[in-house]
């Protein structure tokens, strides 16, 4: 399954989702009626249709109101699931050797998979082994991990574990697992409301030493709306276990595929089947969120309920020769409290060999590698991690040096001189000068490492007030309209900038697509294509066989367009033509990506720029694209 399959997919259980909500919805609305009924016939009084109705209504509005309620609060995104269920950001200047190995293995699996670095928390107060990753989005994610998971795997281990949640970013699970959040919240605080009536009319008898004529009507609601929470609690349950068990498995199986380290993720499995702690969630209520967790985090349920397959057919999937009795028993960590930190980034001896000349393989289907990073990126990044220069490695990991390093990260080398002369202006000599710092180190090293160090920088970055990212946002622009020409590759590190930065600031009102007429889609294709084309190419004819190359893929769709190149591109025609197609479905995003493709690559080559292009577009599609490793 590719990752424009695995969207579509996700989108399919949303609706599915939609549709079980409402069955679940009706049938309680009708109970909740029903037992209204019954207390009134209790008491001696006739059921009036219109007291039935506006119970109905009543009910309806406020399951729905729950739900709603519930997905709002979840609108801050992932970061705040992760601190609901208590977790605790980490800083990137932490001294936790065990944190910083955590940081290190996010930050390899973001630079592999095209992603910006989520917010990453830690559990500390819970000791069994679990994790997940939460958000609508991938600028507003976050990855959390416990405790136990830190003390007890080791690093391989933990790779596999960030691997098989990174799948659930790639897939479009984690927006799903929040959806699903407030939907379960609204079928299931009817029981709640129940209990609670219980509890009052308890008390309420106990402290009049006697009941009331009407007592035992009130009770009655209660206990009927208690055992309607519980129908509530099952749907929520079956719901849970339909929609996610699959996605474990293909999860898991992602884990090895990224990695080639079946042995990382399945003796993770071992080590909670045999760990005294398993994978439970103690401190903090995991009903709501089993669904999302890495294993159950809830002791064993009957095999209809549960949201995870059982354990030794996770572990048998990956290990077929693994048998229940082979658990090895872990009482305490096995890991040391303090490990030696991984080599500082900026220190390695050995670089990535991306040299600014180096070419790209154009007969492979790059496309194809959207959302599913191989061992080959996961190795790649973790080396280029390491390779980054130690003065660039800090600013990224700092919200002042965040912030310096996006303005050199979008300085184009002939204008440098005039664009430091406004940036001086704006913040200042000192800033102006650590950005000519930051700009002269980027000059030495390949362009490749310009969007991994955009990634890493985000969650720094995003620290920022509002209104300084505005202001730099900004800044940026009219740095990149400066010079009097389009520089695509610093106008797509805008985009991404902007789009991420967008859905960290309003996680749910980015959660749903627009939809998009197919002329102005095909509009949109061309000029791209045509700006492309324009881009790569240095005379007409090669700009014109370029751009043919590329329309190609759309077939008959593309000639009702205007499929011409054409002068004149302009700023504010290329970010048009970009937000129009950030909307389109699954299958146009991956046509227009082949097809962006072919319009780089019609001369049989592609260059650092032209493969860094290419994965600026699609990081601005919100199609991440793994690093494009050089063949010579």
């Amino acid at each position: 399954m590719n990752f424009f399959d695995a969207q579509d997919r996700a989108k399919s259980a949303t609706r599915w989702l939609v549709v079980v909500y409402f069955i679940a919805t009706v049938l309680i609305v009708a109970g909740v009626t029903a037992i209204v009924g019954g207390a009134l016939y209790q008491n001696g009084v006739a059921a009036n249709p219109a007291v039935l109705g506006a119970t109905a209504l009543a009910t309806t509005a406020f399951i729905v109101g729950a739900t709603l309620y519930k997905t709002a609060i979840l609108s801050g995104g992932g970061g705040r699931v992760a601190e609901d269920m208590g977790g605790t950001l980490i800083p990137s200047n932490s001294q936790d050797p065990l944190h910083q190995r955590l940081r290190n293995v996010v930050e390899e699996m973001s630079i592999a998979s095209g992603l910006p670095v989520p917010d990453i928390y830690v559990l500390e107060s819970e000791s069994g082994i679990n994790a997940f990753a939460a958000g609508f989005k991938p600028g507003d994610a976050a990855v959390a991990v416990t405790r136990g998971t830190l003390e007890t795997l080791d690093r391989d281990e933990l790779q596999g574990v960030i691997a098989h949640e990174f799948s659930h970013i790639l897939n479009g699970d984690m927006r799903l697992n929040i959806r699903m959040m407030g939907v379960l919240f609204g079928i299931m605080v009817v029981g709640l409301i129940g209990r609670t009536i219980l509890r009052g009319s308890h008390h309420s008898g106990i402290s009049y030493g006697r009941r009331s004529k009407n007592a035992g009507g009130v009770m009655l609601v209660g206990l009927g709306l208690t055992l309607l929470g519980w129908i509530g609690v099952f749907f929520a349950r079956v719901i849970k276990a339909a929609v996610s068990r699959q996605r474990e498995f293909l999860a898991d199986a992602s884990a090895v595929q990224f990695t080639r380290q079946t042995d990382g993720i399945a003796n993770a499995l071992k080590k909670i089947g045999g760990y005294t702690h398993h994978s439970y969630i103690r401190d903090a209520d995991p009903e709501e969120v089993s669904h999302m967790l890495f294993a159950g985090g809830l002791p064993k349920l009957a095999s209809m309920f549960a949201t995870h397959p059982p354990l030794t057919e996770r572990i048998q999937a990956l290990d077929p020769s693994f048998r229940e009795s082979e658990y090895t028993k872990v009482e305490t960590s096995h890991i040391d409290p303090a490990p030696q930190p991984e080599q500082a980034a900026g220190f390695a001896p050995a670089a990535p060999d991306i040299s600014r000349t180096a070419q790209f393989p154009v007969d492979t289907n790059v496309a194809d590698s959207i959302g599913r990073p191989s061992p080959e990126h996961v190795g790649f990044a973790r080396k280029l991690r390491r390779s980054i220069p130690a003065m660039l490695n800090k600013a990224a990991h700092s919200p002042s040096g965040a912030y310096l390093l996006t303005l050199a990260l979008v300085i184009d080398e002939p204008y440098v001189e005039r664009q430091l002369s406004i940036i001086e202006g704006q913040l200042g000599e000192t800033r102006a000068l650590q950005v000519k710092e930051y700009f002269e180190e980027l000059t030495k090293i390949s362009p490749i490492y310009r969007l991994p160090l955009l990634e890493i920088s985000f969650p720094e970055l995003k620290k920022r007030p509002a209104p300084k990212l505005e202001f730099l946002l900004d800044l940026v622009q009219r740095l990149i309209e400066d010079d009097g020409r389009i520089d695509l590759r610093e106008f797509c590190l805008y985009q991404v900038i902007a789009r991420h930065l967008a859905q960290a600031a309003a996680p749910g009102a980015n959660a749903k697509r627009n939809r998009v007429a197919k002329s102005a889609a095909r509009d949109a294709a061309i000029d791209l294509l045509s700006i492309v084309a324009e881009q790569g190419h240095v005379d007409a004819k090669s700009r014109d066989l370029a751009f043919r190359a590329g329309i190609a893929v759309f077939g008959e769709w593309a000639k009702a367009g205007n499929a011409t190149t054409s002068t004149g591109q302009t700023i504010k025609r290329l970010q048009e033509a970009l937000d129009i197609l950030s909307e389109i479905n699954s299958a146009g995003q991956q046509s227009l990506i082949e097809a962006v493709l072919k319009t780089i690559a019609h001369d049989g080559k592609m260059t650092v720029p032209e493969a860094e292009l290419l994965r600026a577009i699609c990081a601005t599609l919100d199609c991440p694209l793994p690093p494009i490793i050089s063949v010579a």
